[in-house]
Order: C-alpha cells, then sequence, then structure tokens
C-alpha cells in the first residue's frame, strides 16, 4: 500500500514548491532550506544527534546545492537521507549507495529498513534512487554522473574490512572532473601511532588525507565543525562505547552521554583525476 503524506511532510515539499520559484542555487537560500527541513517531520533520536552532526554547517561546507546529483555511502538508518533528499528532490538526484547484504540478516534488515523509509514518505523520498555499492572497486553508478559523494563513519569501516582502495576507486569513478568527495570519520589522536585498519573505529587525519589523495583526490579544505574536545578516545569498547550505540549499555552511560558523539574530522576533497 502507498503510504499518504502527512500534513507536516506536506508542509516541507510545499515549501520546495515556493522555493522553485526563487534562485536555488545560493549559499543562503540553501541554508534557509536546510533549517526547514530540519524543523520538519524528523525523529527524536535525529533531533538528538544534531548538536554533534551540524548537518546544516556540514553540507554547506562541502558545497551542497538543490541542484547538485549527490551519493550518500552507506546510508545507515538514513540520518542523512531525511535531510538531503528533500533538498534535491526538484532539482538534483540523490543515490543512496546500500551495502550488498549478501548473507548477512543484520544487513539484510538494515537494508529493509531503510527501503521502508522511502515508502513511509513518498513526497519526500520518491526520487531517491537506491543503488548497491560494490566492495570490489566497480562502477555504482555511471561513470563521471555525479557532483559529490558523501561518506559519513564509512572510511573507518572501510579500512577494518580492508576495502578502502576498492572503495575510493568507486567513488573517484563516480564522480565528474572537479566533484566533491565530502569527508566525515572518528578522529584519533595525532600523537597516536596510525592503525590502519581503524580497530578501536578513529582514523588518523593524516593518514586519511594521504590514503585519499593516493586514489585520485584533492584536499581542498577542512573544518572543525563536528569536533568534539571531551572525546578522549580511551574506551573499553573503542568509539562504540559512546553515543549513539552505547555499546556498554547502561554501565557508565551518563559519564558517556556527557562527553557526546565521538570527536571527528571533516575534510573536503575534489576528484583530480583517475587514480
Amino acid at each position: 500500500m502507498r503510504a499518504l503524506p502527512t500534513a507536516a511532510s506536506t508542509a516541507v515539499a510545499a515549501l520546495f514548491v515556493l522555493a522553485g520559484c526563487a534562485t536555488i542555487s545560493g549559499r543562503h537560500a540553501t541554508a534557509v532550506d536546510l533549517d526547514a527541513i530540519l524543523a520538519g517531520p524528523r525523529p527524536a533520536a535525529d533531533r538528538a544527534c544534531d548538536r554533534y552532526r551540524h548537518p546544516v554547517q556540514t553540507l554547506l561546507f562541502f558545497g551542497l546545492r538543490p541542484t547538485t546529483h549527490v551519493m550518500q555511502v552507506w546510508p545507515k538508518s538514513g540520518y542523512y537521507t531525511r535531510i538531503i533528499a528533500p533538498l534535491v528532490r526538484r532539482h538534483g538526484l540523490f543515490y543512496a549507495a546500500l551495502i550488498a547484504p549478501g548473507n548477512s540478516p543484520f544487513l539484510r534488515k538494515r537494508a529493509a529498513a531503510y527501503r521502508a523509509l522511502l515508502t513511509s514518505q513518498p513526497d519526500l523520498y520518491d526520487r531517491v534512487r537506491v543503488v548497491t555499492f560494490p566492495t570490489n572497486g566497480g562502477n555504482a553508478v555511471t561513470p563521471d554522473s555525479l557532483n559529490m559523494v558523501l561518506a559519513f563513519g564509512a572510511l573507518h569501516k572501510w579500512l577494518a574490512e580492508g576495502i578502502a582502495r576498492e572503495a575510493l576507486t568507486t567513488i573517484n569513478r563516480a564522480l565528474a572532473p572537479g566533484g566533491v568527495f565530502g569527508v566525515v570519520d572518528n578522529r584519533a589522536a595525532p600523537a597516536a601511532p596510525v592503525d590502519r585498519r581503524a580497530r578501536n573505529g578513529y582514523v588518523s587525519q593524516s593518514y586519511a588525507i594521504r590514503l585519499i589523495e593516493s586514489y585520485g583526490f584533492r584536499l581542498v579544505a577542512t573544518s572543525e565543525v563536528n569536533a568534539n574536545p571531551r572525546d578522549t578516545r580511551h574506551y573499553p569498547a573503542g568509539v562504540w562505547t559512546l553515543p549513539p550505540d552505547y555499546r556498554l549499555g547502561a554501565l557508565h552511560r551518563r559519564r558517556y552521554r556527557k562527553i557526546g558523539e565521538p570527536d571527528r574530522f571533516t575534510l573536503k576533497f575534489v576528484k583530480a583525476g583517475n587514480p
């Protein structure tokens, strides 16, 4: 059964109909639209994350606009889908590059939940294009077809699974020359030894830059918008000790809640050529 739009989601959709009559490519207009989306129908859990993830500032830093053709790699629960998809729905494109679930019940459940999100509010998410993100360096979309690829918390997983080379190759192929690759991930302590498998969920920022640049990208800007100086990085269950995972359950939960989500680097690259 096709889901009916809620009154709140209809109001958000109407906002973009009106916005279509005005300039849609400017930074200020984009900021206004993003603020409206954040004020619209979103889960309480998403709103609780906003204070740590600073989505408006982050997306403006990467240069996202309503006309952008953008792919998010491994969108997981859909936090950024709920923000980006309504923004680009009328004038751009949003690709959600999911992990191939294979025989994993966890990944199959996650993929089903994500698709359920898209069908729950068709007036906002009906134009999202779901694709599979390959792990062999193959194509997720038509080569050179995207203005932007975004990866939030995916790099440390690629490193842990030993597929960073393949993932970066796929992303480079997807982007048009000059296209933006935006990366947000958990930042290791600068003085800590570099762990190329990111076993505790933290990635050396300098190593991340060197690695990504070695696959045909050029760093053009960094931002501290997602920094968290309260993060000590020394926890029994690694980065997953902190919210939103709380892997230790109730143990010292109040302490970890006060710390908040991890310290994160925010890096903006452009495609500099084929690797």
